[in-house]
């Protein structure tokens, strides 16, 4: 490993420059030609460093899949580990540092005085990809064989609810030769629960989105002729979310938990070792708006209870201008976040089903439909397994502490996909997907002036390619 890391060292500009081209390129969800390009220089990387590298197209308008085949062993009695990411970033949104343009590399110093790289995409997902980039450079500069075989496996819609993906896993001759004889699989699509010590990932809470929709009529009224003499769908629909959830964060829709498990004993021993202060949530939030005081009340809502949060409300007037029409259609945005034992296609019944009682409360003469439109299962693995103990080792040599064992709140819906299209080992136990992040919780992920620390970006290559030979070596 020693020559490798040495290599990581010397070859900082290469990276650099790698990073830069690929925020320059605005692959978001509007963007498809920026998508191809995105796709097409993914392949053309992995060609150069080695990879059987190829496109597959999934139709309907969706970006290319780029997978790959990096043989180090033709005969197989090598390991084999498949790798995920995603090339498809966030739109740049508001609230940018004017010196800071979104889709351009901009190396400085962020709030915690750490040098870093800026720009849309920077810490997801294109430095953990590129960092996989990095590490086969690396070993073919070192001359030193990169110790397992690998398949690689980038998406361009993980921000839009990877569409296509799972087809392609589950259905296509493609995507079933690539899940063909791997060991075990890994993500780095995540980040570390502060932003001084490392963690390893073994569970993703899940999403079931909603669009709620009140319609009374086609056209705009005016208020001062009609208000007090039609009901107002923006009324109804605010009198709809006040039922959801509460300012503490409680659902009040009915039987929401009732498949939740309780927290166990071990379970709270778990989280009273893990590296987690009430300062770093502040530090990551920017203030103390956080509803619980204490560091483990507040890490099990975070990653092991559900949560619903309204994202918006659109069809209204939302300019600063003293307006004063009567919207004629309106419609909210919330979701939920689900955890084990919940299922999506149960929670849309019940959220169904009550917003509906709710609404026939109001004796409102507009209508309501609810959509759920997009969904995805949660997914928790056995930190245990030896792919994990790999991740472990790794980030010891790395960086010099073991790292903590983190659930997290966020989701990836193509995670428990992969879990399911890796299958079982020839003892019938299931195969293990880990998330090993190389990026931080202050790193601004969807959010203005999202960046990567320049160490974590050199360091997570180390890590990659360090996981790789620890977990050749496993037993």
């Amino acid at each position: 490993m020693e020559k490798f890391f040495d290599q990581v060292d010397k070859l900082g500009p290469d990276f650099k420059t790698r990073l830069s081209d690929a925020i320059q390129l605005e692959s978001v969800v509007t963007k498809v030609e920026e998508k191809k390009e995105m796709a097409e220089s993914l392949k053309k990387q992995l060609s150069e460093f080695g990879a059987n590298a190829q496109l597959y197209d999934p139709k309907d308008g969706l970006p290319p899949i780029v997978y790959a085949h990096y043989n180090t062993d033709q005969h197989d009695t090598k390991k084999t580990i498949l790798v995920y990411g995603h090339y498809d970033v966030q739109p740049a949104g508001d609230g940018w540092s004017p010196d800071i343009p979104p889709f351009q590399l901009t190396e400085g110093e962020r709030k915690d005085k750490k040098p870093c790289y800026f720009g849309r995409g920077s810490t997801d997902d294109k430095s953990p990809v590129l960092a996989w980039l990095n590490m086969l450079q690396a070993h073919k500069a070192a001359r030193v064989a990169v110790p397992v075989n690998i398949r690689f496996l980038f998406e361009g819609m993980e921000e839009s609810g990877s569409k296509g993906l799972p087809n392609f896993i589950k259905n296509t001759d493609e995507g079933k030769a690539l899940f063909a004889n791997v060991d075990a699989a890994c993500i780095s699509d995540n980040y570390w629960l502060g932003a001084g010590k490392p963690c390893l990932t073994y569970g993703l809470r899940g999403i079931a989105y909603f669009k709620a929709t009140v319609t009374a009529r086609q056209n705009p009224l005016h208020s001062g002729i009609y208000g007090g003499t039609v009901y107002e769908p923006l009324t109804d629909l605010i009198t709809l979310l006040s039922k959801l959830v509460d300012n503490k964060g409680n659902i009040k829709v009915p039987g929401m938990l009732d498949d939740v498990p309780p927290v166990t004993e071990e379970e709270k021993k778990g989280y009273e070792c893990i590296d987690f202060q009430m300062s770093d949530l502040e530090a990551a939030i920017g203030n103390k708006s956080y509803i619980y005081d204490d560091r483990i009340e507040t890490l099990q809502h975070r990653w092991r209870w559900p949560s619903l949060s309204i994202h918006g409300i659109f069809g209204a007037d939302s300019s600063a201008e003293s307006t004063t029409a009567i919207a004629p259609e309106v419609t909210a945005k919330f979701s939920i976040r689900t955890v084990p034992n919940m299922k999506t296609d149960k929670i849309k019944n019940q959220v169904t089903k009550y917003l509906t009682e709710e609404f026939k409360k109001l004796n409102s003469k507009s209508q309501l439909t609810i959509d759920m439109t997009e969904n995805g299962e949660y997914w928790v693995t056995d930190s245990k397994h030896k792919n994990f103990e790999a991740g472990k080792q790794a980030t010891q040599t790395i960086w010099g502490v073991r790292p903590d064992l983190t659930r997290e709140g966020g989701s990836i819906p193509v995670a428990l996909d992969i879990q399911e299209g890796l299958g079982k080992d020839s003892q019938g136990n299931q195969k293990s997907l880990m998330l090993l992040p190389i990026g931080t919780a202050l790193d601004g992920a969807h959010g203005p002036d999202e960046n990567i620390p320049i160490k974590n970006y050199t360091k997570g290559t180390k890590l990659l390619g360090a996981y790789l030979h620890h977990f050749a070596n496993a037993n």
